[in-house]
């Protein structure tokens, strides 16, 4: 359950079972959208830890950026998404390929890119749930 108690102050705060989540409309803190492509970096570097701890490899010194490149007809969209891994020395060729292949595996990736065939229901409903 995600649940949040609207104020009238810029910041959007979403309670979750464990984790709060913050977020404005001022620029003062990330917007939902850049929480989403934070989530597409974020996960990213969750499939390279996994793949690097089952070839019993550190992935100090290693760096991922990633980066949008967004559609002329809506600038809030983007229209590719670019993730460039940096390897420090050490890394062998086949290494590099199982690394950069686990991050095509991403859950977030996969949900944006194919969609889970989610139904949006949104309801009025008169008293809030505790």
């Amino acid at each position: 359950m995600f649940k949040l108690e609207m104020t009238d102050s810029n910041q959007i705060v979403v309670q979750a079972r464990k984790y709060t989540y913050n977020y404005s409309i001022d620029g003062s803190l990330a917007n939902p959208l850049e929480a989403t492509y934070a989530a597409l970096a974020g996960c990213a570097g969750v499939y390279v830890l996994k793949a690097a701890k089952k070839l019993g490899k550190s992935v100090v010194g290693i760096q991922i950026q990633c980066k949008s490149v967004i559609k002329p007809e809506n600038p809030n969209l983007a229209a590719k998404w670019i993730t460039e891994v940096y390897f420090p020395q050490g890394w062998h060729s086949e290494e590099k390929a199982n690394l950069l292949a686990a991050i095509k595996n991403c859950a977030v990736k996969e949900l944006i890119q194919n969609g889970s065939h989610i139904d949006f229901i949104t309801e009025e409903k008169t008293e809030p749930v505790v």
